[in-house]
């Protein structure tokens, strides 16, 4: 990959390296639809922006509450949002 090119989405090995928290973890959250993903043939990728959006979502505590949170818990695939 060149320098310039920027990741949209990664496996969840990945995601669960850049969050710090193991696979399984990660594995559990998707399951919990805590974290949106894509299936892609055998794959699945978490976008980088919902990893952001995690994250960014235990900042700001005191305005957001589990519905807003789970905005950004949606899955792409066709399943239920």
């Amino acid at each position: 990959m060149h320098r310039d090119e920027t990741v949209l989405a990664v496996s969840m090995s990945e995601a669960a390296r850049r969050l710090g928290l193991s696979t399984r973890t990660v594995a559990t959250l998707v399951s919990r639809r805590q974290l949106a993903s894509r299936k892609v043939g055998r794959r699945r990728i978490i976008p980088v922006m919902v990893l952001e959006a995690f994250i960014g979502a235990d900042r700001d505590d005191s305005t957001q509450d589990e519905n807003s949170t789970r905005v950004f818990c949606r899955e792409s695939d066709g399943e239920r949002s």
